[in-house]
């Protein structure tokens, strides 16, 4: 004999057919069928969703507004222009690393109780890391203006060095390490879009500094410790994490979209026609594939084979080995899918017995599939839906996380630099710049992502319920209309 929920969902007969006459009345064989229409109940829900997702809309349009997602990636030189950026003032199109053109500031910055923060220090946008000349001193110039008659692309042509055309001012400016010019004595590699500084000074052009007559140069490890504790701080890593979501989207959109729904309607179409099979089948598969996302994490972490994850951008010297909060995150994940590895892999065995129980139960699935055909294509209602909200909130993302404004730091440090605009050494506005984020950016965030896990599982429950029903229909219809005959 059938429920109460016979007469609840579907509107086939019950077998708890009764006398009520909002059920159809009477005893006989129309009786436990549902004849009042169904409509929506909790309207107070529904209010609440709808004001929901005005705020959702509100609260991405404040990041679409105030976000700019090379932010993430990239950093700020001395004008407060993001690197990369073809709007920037110059134009900084392929100019994506930040250097810091000043070694003796870096090294300021990072001791203990000084004024001079590392994001004061002079820093521009170059097309890759600098090294020191093999036999002479190389120079990194200032973006080309004022006296310096340089298009852009010249500058970049001449590996950013017009030390020749200076004037006599400007040469002994740029001895005292004021600029426009600054001798590039260390050598740096590419660490997430910013140069990092090696302490190991090139004897040959720091020989040719000292005879030119340029000012000492420190050249202590901390020079080394500063930058790195600036590229791997706990900020800079978040950033880059929500930056990668960014630049994988077409990782997404192929193994997070359409080979799912491929791969789900084969999983269907087996169920189908190959039940027996699918059971062994869906648990090797698993298992699989648990496997092989533990073996990648190996080879990525560099305990397997010889392609590990670098931190490095790029060719670098082998012998130079930098660490980062990424490479100790990876070793941890490693870690966690080894144990999730073996946890898989043992309660395969220990659920043998209720694997086979599954069959059956998959055998009767596969003969409402049959029935009911159009399960195989109405996940593709709510896939499409997904799939147009999750573009939006991942857009939303990107912005918010960068959302905020470019200031000037407001700074105490006595330093000066040479002026091509001014053609002189200013002595004021040596602070450099940074991104100030609104107050309430965290609750923003935090609600940005609540919205999500809301909006998704909302989705989801309205499918699951239309499922539901349609199958709970089958049953009850193919039960009882067979008694009833």
């Amino acid at each position: 004999m059938g429920g109460p929920l016979g007469a609840i969902i579907g509107r086939y007969p019950s077998a708890a057919a009764g006398g009520d006459d909002e059920l159809g009345g009477g005893g006989g064989p129309g009786a436990g069928i549902i004849r009042h229409n169904r409509r929506c109940r909790d309207i107070a829900f529904l209010v609440i969703f709808a004001a929901f997702w005005v705020a959702m809309i509100v609260n991405s349009s404040f990041g679409f507004n105030q976000g700019n997602p090379l932010r993430l990636t990239y950093e700020l030189d001395y004008k407060g222009n993001i690197c990369g950026d073809k709007h920037g003032d110059p134009n900084l199109h392929e100019l994506d690393v930040r250097y810091w053109m000043n070694p003796n500031q870096v090294y300021q910055s990072g001791l203990k109780n000084s004024k001079v923060n590392l994001a004061d220090a002079k820093a521009i946008c170059l097309m890759e890391c600098p090294n020191p000349a093999v036999d002479g001193l190389n120079f990194i110039c200032d973006y080309p203006e004022g006296d310096i008659r340089l298009s852009v692309d010249d500058w970049i042509n001449r590996d950013y060095d017009y030390f020749e055309f200076l004037t006599p001012d400007m040469r002994n400016s740029s001895l005292q390490l004021q600029g426009p010019c600054y001798p590039v004595i260390f050598p740096t590699v590419n660490v997430y879009w910013s140069c990092q500084f090696i302490a190991r000074a090139s004897n040959v052009s720091l020989k040719h500094w000292q005879q030119m007559g340029g000012v000492s140069i420190d050249e202590n490890i901390l020079i080394d410790k500063t930058v790195h504790k600036a590229i791997d701080s706990r900020s800079a890593v978040l950033k880059r994490y929500i930056a990668d979501i960014g630049k994988s989207w077409p990782v997404f959109i192929v193994c997070g979209g359409i080979l799912p729904v491929f791969l789900s309607v084969i999983w269907l179409l087996m169920i189908r026609y190959f039940v027996a099979a699918m059971t062994w089948v869906t648990v090797v598969l698993f298992n699989g594939l648990v496997i092989s996302v533990t073996m990648f994490c190996y080879i990525k972490a560099g305990w397997i084979g010889n392609d590990p994850l670098t931190v490095v951008i790029g060719e670098s010297d082998p012998y130079v080995h930098i660490s980062g909060r990424e490479i100790s995150h990876l070793h941890t994940v490693t870690i966690f899918m080894t144990a999730v590895m073996i946890i898989a892999f043992l309660s395969s065995i220990a659920i043998v017995r209720r694997i086979l129980i599954a069959t059956p139960v998959l055998k009767v699935a596969a003969k409402v599939i049959g029935e009911v055909q159009a399960l195989i294509v109405f996940p593709l209602v709510p896939f499409f839906i997904l799939a147009i909200f999750y573009m939006f909130w991942f857009a939303a993302t990107l912005h918010l996380f960068s959302s905020g404004q470019v200031i000037r730091n407001d700074c105490n440090i006595d330093c000066c630099s040479y002026d091509l605009k001014l053609g002189k050494v200013n002595c004021d506005n040596c602070c450099g710049y940074s991104i100030h984020y609104t107050p309430h950016i965290s609750i923003a965030i935090l609600f940005h992502l609540f919205g999500c896990y809301w909006a998704t599982q909302f989705f989801l429950a309205c499918s699951s319920t239309v499922i539901a029903g349609s199958v709970a229909s089958y049953y009850w219809a193919r039960g009882e209309i067979s008694s009833l005959h």
